[in-house]
């Protein structure tokens, strides 16, 4: 990403800001911390249809920053509830100075829930779709810090794209989504 590194540190790492951009969260909220020994714990939502949130807890299990500039965000998450196809997980994210900008690299996987047929929706729907959604946030956040584009904005457009698509077609200009997956960009 081209931007500095402390806005990008910002925009991730502070949770109303982190929620603002990214779609797998509703809310994230940091709990009290008792003491800076001890891990940030957090709790965080997502709405999944109107009136229905699947919530769950997490907590930074790190933080590091190195002599050179790269700076590390390690965490686990887990989630009590039964809807929740989430179990537990862990992941990170790692900021690395380049020249021009930010290298922001991620990795996270979790344990789904519900045995054998919690697996199947898991690498059929749920993994396909979290995955997704991780790419189209990431751009997002980029498109944010890079142009300025709100988040909100980013999101309106795209509701809006794909309304248009579903009622009038695929629209000129625009590749479609099967081209997309087949052709690396250019």
């Amino acid at each position: 990403m081209r931007c500095d590194l402390d806005e990008l540190w910002e925009r991730t790492q502070t949770p109303d800001q982190h929620a603002r951009w990214d779609l797998r969260f509703s809310t994230i909220r940091y709990l009290p911390r008792p003491d800076e020994s001890q891990p940030q714990r957090f709790l965080y939502s997502r709405s999944v249809l109107p009136g229905v949130a699947v919530s769950g807890k997490g907590e930074t299990v790190g933080e590091r920053v190195r002599e050179d500039g790269t700076r590390a965000s390690a965490l686990r998450f887990w989630s009590d509830e039964r809807l929740s196809l989430i179990e537990e997980g862990s992941g990170y994210w790692r900021y690395v100075p380049v020249d021009d900008g930010i290298r922001f690299l991620t990795r996270y996987d979790y344990r789904p829930r519900w045995g054998r047929a919690g697996e199947v929706v898991d690498r059929i729907f749920f993994r396909p779709l979290i995955g997704w959604a991780t790419a189209w946030s990431f751009d997002c956040l980029r498109l944010w810090l890079e142009d300025g584009v709100p988040p909100e904005r980013s999101r309106r457009r795209a509701l809006a794209l794909g309304a248009a698509a579903l009622v009038v077609g695929p629209l000129p200009g625009v590749p479609s989504a099967r081209r997309c997956l087949r052709e690396p960009p250019s």
